[in-house]
C-alpha cells in the first residue's frame, strides 16, 4: 500500500478522535479521505529546497516555515525565519494562529518528509489553506544547499543563478545559526521592523545592561539602534 494511502487511512481514524477533544467543532476534518488522497498525490504540495532557499534569500513575507522537529534540535540549527511547532505538540491550541493565515503559504519541514506529510494532511484535512511540504526536509537541505559545489570547467547562466541562490542561503543559514539564541530573536525582530516605513520601536529591555533597546526605522531601513536608560 502506498505510504500516502496509509497516512490517509490513519488520519481518518484520527479525525474521529479529534471529534472527542475539547472544542471539537474546530477539529473535525473538512475534507473527505478521497479529496485528501487526491491532493496528497499532487507534486504541487511540495516546494524544493531551492525554492525555500529563494524564499529565505528574498525574506518572502508571504511564506511561513514551520519546523516540526523537537525544541532541542530546533535550537541547534534551523532554516532562518522558521517557527518551531514540534510534531508531538501539533494539536496544542496555542499554534492555531499559524494555521489560519489565509494570505500566507505555510511550508512544513522536518528531518525528512514523513512528519511533514502527516502534518500537511492534518492541516489540510482540518481546512487550513495554502499548506506545503519542503521536499526532502533538512536532510535534502544540507545535501543540496549546504554541501553543493560546482564541478566542471564551464557553467551555464541557469546553473550560475542556481548556485548563487544556494550559496547565499548557505551563508544566511550559517550566520544566523552561529548566533546565540537571544541574538537570533533580536535579529528577526529587527528584520520584521524593517518592513515598517518609519517610526521608533522598543525591542525590549536588556537585562544584562539594564537598558532599553530602541530602534529607529526610516524608509524601511534601520537607521538607529541604541540603548537607553
Amino acid at each position: 500500500m502506498d505510504a500516502r494511502i496509509k497516512i490517509t487511512v490513519l488520519l481518518v481514524g484520527l479525525g474521529f478522535l479529534l471529534a472527542f477533544m475539547p472544542n471539537p467543532s474546530s477539529k473535525i476534518f473538512k475534507l473527505k479521505p478521497s479529496e485528501l488522497l487526491e491532493k496528497s498525490g499532487s507534486k504541487e504540495i511540495y516546494f524544493s529546497v531551492d525554492e525555500v532557499a529563494r524564499f529565505v534569500n528574498n525574506e518572502d513575507s508571504t511564506v511561513q516555515l514551520i519546523d516540526l522537529r523537537g525544541a532541542d534540535e530546533f535550537r541547534k540549527c534551523n532554516i532562518p525565519g522558521s517557527v518551531n511547532i514540534p510534531f508531538d505538540d501539533l494539536l496544542n491550541p496555542n499554534w492555531s494562529v499559524y494555521f489560519s493565515q489565509k494570505n500566507m503559504r505555510t511550508v512544513f519541514y522536518g528531518n525528512g518528509d514523513q512528519n511533514a506529510n502527516i502534518v500537511w494532511t492534518i492541516a489540510t484535512g482540518l481546512g487550513a489553506e495554502n499548506c506545503y511540504v519542503m521536499e526532502g526536509g533538512l536532510n535534502e537541505w544540507f545535501k543540496t544547499v549546504m554541501l553543493t559545489k560546482f564541478e566542471g570547467e564551464r557553467i551555464t547562466p541557469r546553473e550560475n543563478a542556481l548556485f548563487e541562490n544556494r550559496y547565499k542561503a548557505r551563508d544566511i543559514f550559517t550566520q544566523i545559526n552561529s548566533l546565540p539564541d537571544s541574538l537570533k530573536t533580536k535579529f528577526f525582530d529587527a528584520k520584521r521592523l524593517q518592513r515598517a516605513k518609519v517610526g521608533w520601536w522598543v525591542l525590549g529591555r536588556n537585562e544584562r545592561m539594564r537598558d532599553w533597546e530602541i530602534v529607529q526605522i526610516e524608509n524601511s531601513k534601520i537607521v538607529n539602534w541604541y540603548f537607553d536608560k
